[in-house]
């Protein structure tokens, strides 16, 4: 099989360049080689010998010409994080959502009709609370108020108790709490729409908190995984926000890689016109606190510090059920978290800016 791979040079697109090698396919990468991953870097291919289009996914005349005699499609090109502030907005938008499209419509000129999506688990927001009293209850956004004083944890919205965090199932409903999540929602939205148009199938894997060797270094777009590298490779203590028990699922890349190898293969057996999402995580819950801990202490280097700080855009907990992929594509992530931190300690980071 022959595959699309964009943003196959970045950070998770370029593992899922090597799974499929691996696995006897041939993988072609579309990459635009933003600087905000790859930097000043012009490393090109992932593997000696892989096809290397550079160019942006907006681009409809690059986007149809890299499609002739693909079988299938990988999208991994995004833009991630939080990004700076509210001024990124039309760039997360511009990247993620129109990119989308625009992929989307020279597929079905093409007639390129298989298509796997990097999701994410930011598509719901805060993730499962349970209430004493009321049972399952999704609280409102967290207030500035509250986070200023120190009250991170969300709580009943009818009853103001304390919640137990719990995981969320693909069924939950949707509430993206960013522009970043947003977008990501978008993409679904996009590719449930082009499968029913065209007879397309797709499939969505909502990524939980993806590390590993070639994480982008100092840029606001990485996730948390490389701000702690980031920082102990400066010789610096990571930086800790809230009161570091924010639980997240942590799953190495090479497990989400091996993911979207599975992915496609089952695409293709699928009806057309379907859309389907599986959450994609190691199953095993951790604090951010307990990661940089690990992190640190693997890395030997500084003790994380608890600072309190916030941002307005993260929600508390937000950790999946990923039993759907085991069972029904039967996935099974082989990389656990001690050992996975050990090797991420000691890996090199990406340049970027």
């Amino acid at each position: 099989m022959r595959v699309l791979v964009t943003g196959g040079a970045g950070f998770i697109g370029s593992h899922v360049v090597r799974a499929l090698a691996s696995g006897g396919h041939e993988a072609v990468v579309f990459d635009a080689l933003l600087p905000s991953a790859h930097g000043s870097s012009r490393v090109t291919a992932p593997l000696p010998g892989v096809r290397t289009v550079v160019a942006d996914v907006r681009d409809r005349g690059a986007v149809a010409a890299a499609l002739s005699g693909i079988d299938a499609v990988c999208h991994q090109a995004a833009m991630v994080g939080l990004g700076k502030d509210f001024a990124d907005a039309p760039e997360y938008v511009g990247c993620n959502d129109l990119g989308t499209a625009v992929l989307l419509a020279e597929m079905a000129a093409a007639g390129v009709r298989d298509l796997v999506l990097a999701g994410s688990m930011v598509v719901y927001g805060e993730g499962r609370y349970d209430c004493p009293r009321h049972g399952p209850v999704r609280p409102g956004p967290r207030t500035v108020a509250d986070l200023e004083a120190g009250r991170f944890e969300p709580h009943c919205p009818a009853c103001g108790a304390e919640l137990q965090p719990g995981l969320v199932t693909e069924q939950a409903g949707t509430d993206p709490r960013n522009v970043y999540a947003a977008t990501k929602l978008a993409q679904e939205h996009l590719a449930s729409a082009w499968a029913r148009a065209t007879g397309g199938r797709a499939v969505a894997l909502r990524y939980h908190n993806v590390y590993g060797p070639g994480m982008p270094r100092d840029t606001p777009y990485a996730g948390v995984a490389s701000f702690f590298r980031s920082a102990l490779e400066r010789g610096e203590a990571p930086r800790v926000f809230e009161d570091g028990g924010q639980r997240r699922d942590f799953v190495h890349v090479r497990d989400v890689a091996a993911a979207n190898a599975v992915a496609l293969a089952a695409v293709r057996e699928r009806q057309p016109g379907t859309f389907d999402v599986y959450n994609t995580g190691s199953g095993r819950p951790h604090t951010i606190g307990e990661m940089a801990r690990a992190l640190s202490s693997a890395h030997g280097g500084a003790a994380p510090v608890v600072t309190g700080e916030y941002r307005l855009g993260d929600v508390r907990h937000v950790t999946a059920d990923s039993r759907r992929l085991r069972e029904e594509l039967g996935w099974k992530p082989e990389t656990d978290f001690t050992a996975g931190m050990r090797e991420f300690a000691a890996s090199p980071l990406r340049d970027a800016q």
